[in-house]
């Protein structure tokens, strides 16, 4: 008869595992390093055109003066801003998913820009970027001559 040698700590580690794993969900946003801004899970949407870049990113509730978008290397988009808390006189809190706080959101763009032309906008939530590319990496039409 084999005998099964069980770990009688395995039990513990995949609670402790599991209770990891629910503060991680609940709090993810919590940075393990310190208080500074930690990454947001903001919505992003980016396209191009031959002449820009477009982008549009979901920040419903945050104070546009607040926003610091910035673009180095040429093709490294950053936004940093600040969700400010909800002062609600008397409540207790059932449910808070809605992140708060500063907060950093980072994109590598796939074409080099023009940081100098970037446009940005905020309306109802959203936040819309219009990055002209770099002349670098616009397409150019060349002409071409018979018999040379």
């Amino acid at each position: 008869m084999n005998r099964i040698r069980r770990n009688p700590l395995g039990a513990l580690f995949n609670e402790v595992n599991s209770m990891q794993e629910e503060f991680a969900r609940l709090f993810g946003r919590v940075s393990p390093f310190g208080t500074g801004p930690v990454p947001l899970a903001a919505p992003v949407n980016v396209w191009e055109d031959d002449q820009a870049l477009y982008v549009e990113v979901d920040l419903p509730g945050v104070d546009p003066a607040k926003l610091d978008v910035t673009v180095t290397e040429g093709n490294q988009l950053t936004i940093q801003g600040e969700r400010a808390a909800p002062d609600i006189a008397g409540a207790t809190w059932v449910r808070q998913e809605r992140p708060i706080g500063p907060f950093v959101r980072e994109v590598a763009l796939p074409a080099l820009v023009d940081a100098d032309k970037v446009e940005a906008g905020y309306e109802n939530g959203v936040l819309r970027l219009t990055l002209p590319k770099h002349e670098a990496v616009k397409p150019r039409k060349i002409q071409v001559k018979a018999g040379a």
